[in-house]
Parts: structure tokens; sequence; C-alpha cells
């Protein structure tokens, strides 16, 4: 996977003219048009332009471009707020990749739809796809990754950070993966999986990294050489109310109440929390369990 996404950072880099500048008012204008042919055709357009594999491989060829631009939905207001909201985000992941990174992506989004549409064909299923939600929603998906506490307005009211809406999102995707399952609809199981896919090859390299970051805090939280200042100080109040002093040197003995002039520490390099005078701070065996 990491090699995969390497070899997308590399194209990108080496090929800065591939791809379609401002890709998404391409889309979002065909789906306006396809919207308008719906209304006058009942259907008849939409059933002409969505993938299907069979009509593919009898020399129908656009269908493995022009199902992309089959509208979500047939309600006005809801294709308006989608289409939208998809441009927008479209728009912003091309500024911050450049094109050819950005069409890459759209385009690997739909190679593998078309190919998982194949799959389900020849092994007897049904292959057929209308619109290109999945598509869109992978494209969410690093958007959400790439500016996570970026706030929009639910509804145009209630202000929600863009990770909270790609966990519901993550979520609605794995019902939708299950009850397709259950139904034994495969394309309806795959093509969230395939859109999950194409997310994580163009994002290995941040999610492995992250995995990395929060393994080695972890790590070095539940390591016995760093020391936990809470809890020490915690323990520290609980001794000194049992004992009566505050600080004892691990080596001497010596403690704060017999001694308030002499200088306590706490060695970093031991095991546990132990405390030692200003005499033995520097020079003492290090504890280990």
């Amino acid at each position: 996977m990491k090699k995969l996404n390497n070899a997308v950072d590399r194209f990108a880099y080496t090929h800065p003219r591939f791809g379609i500048p401002n890709l998404m008012k391409f889309i979002v204008a065909g789906n306006v048009i396809v919207f308008l042919l719906l209304s006058f055709s009942n259907n008849g357009a939409i059933s002409f332009l969505a993938f299907d594999p069979r009509a593919v491989l009898h020399g129908e060829i656009w269908r493995l471009v022009t199902f992309i631009f089959v509208p979500d939905s047939s309600n006005l207001f809801n294709l308006a707020i989608s289409l939208y909201f998809y441009f927008w985000i479209g728009s912003m992941l091309e500024r911050e990749w450049g094109t050819p990174k950005f069409t890459l992506y759209y385009i690997s989004g739909m190679v593998l739809t078309i190919l998982t549409g194949f799959i389900i064909f020849l092994t007897g299923g049904n292959g057929s796809v209308w619109g290109a939600y999945y598509i869109n929603m992978s494209m969410f998906f690093a958007f959400a990754a790439l500016y996570p506490d970026m706030q929009i307005l639910l509804f145009f009211i209630i202000p929600i950070k863009v990770k909270w809406l790609a966990w519901v999102d993550a979520a609605l995707f794995a019902v939708n993966i299950l009850g397709s399952a259950f139904q034994l609809n495969l394309i309806g199981a795959l093509l969230p999986v395939v859109a999950i896919l194409n997310f994580f090859v163009f994002f290995w390299t941040e999610i492995s990294d992250a995995v990395a970051r929060r393994r080695g805090y972890a790590a070095h939280v539940n390591s016995h050489r760093t020391i936990q200042f809470k809890n020490a100080a915690k323990q520290q109040a609980k001794k000194a109310r049992e004992q009566g002093y505050h600080h004892k040197c691990s080596v001497c003995g010596r403690t704060d109440t017999d001694f308030p002039n002499l200088q306590f520490r706490y060695c970093s390099r031991c095991a546990g929390y132990h405390c030692f005078c200003e005499d033995h701070i520097f020079n003492h065996e290090h504890f280990t369990s």
C-alpha cells in the first residue's frame, strides 16, 4: 500500500500538466444536465448513461465515464445541496493537492468502481452502478483527513467539525455494507469498501505515520523512564501524611523533616519514583524494578 501511495505522489510530481483543471466544475455541470434530461425522459437518460457491464461489452463504452453524471437524488433541493458540497470539497482538495493528484484520486475511484462492477457481473451478479455517490464520499473522507477541525454548518444551523461528520459517514458505510451483505447485494456491499480502499491508497503514509506516533507516545508514557508528575505528587502527599515527611533519600535515609535545608530530587532513569538527596542524586545505582 505504501508503494502505491509513493507511486501516486511521484507521478503527480513528475507530471504537473496531467489532469483536468476544475474537474468538479464539469462533474457538477454534467449532473445538472442529466437531472434536466431526467425531468423529460422518465429515467430514460439515466438508463442510457449508467454503468452496465453487459452494455459496455456490447460497445456502449461511454458508460465507463457517464455514470458519474447520474444524480444521487431526484429531489432538486437535495441535489443542489449535495452538488454544492461536492464542488466545494473537490475544489479545496484540488488546491491542496494540485490538479494531477486530485484528478488521479477521482479517476482511481472510478476505475475501482468499474472493476468491481465487472467482477460482480462476471461472477453472475448485477454489476450496474448508478451515480458516483461512493466516489464522492471517498473524496469527502480525503477532505476530512486534511481538514479534520474545520467547522461547517449542518443544516445551515448547527456548527460541527468535519471529522465528526466523517465518523458518522463511516458508521453509515458499515451499516450499508452489512445490510447489503445480508441481502446478498454484492454491488451495494462492495462499493463502500472500494471507496474506503481508494482513500487508504492515497492516505496510507499519513495513516501509518499517525499510528506510529500514537504507539510511540503510548510507549513513552508507559515507560519507566517517564515520570508522571501528577501521580508522583499524589503518592508523595499520601506518603507525607502517613510518614510525617515529604522526601526521603533512598540511599542515606535522610528526610526533609530531619534536614529541612537539604534539597531532594527524583531520578528519571530509575524504575518507579525514587527520591535522592543532593549528595546522592548524581551518585547512586539506578533502580531497575
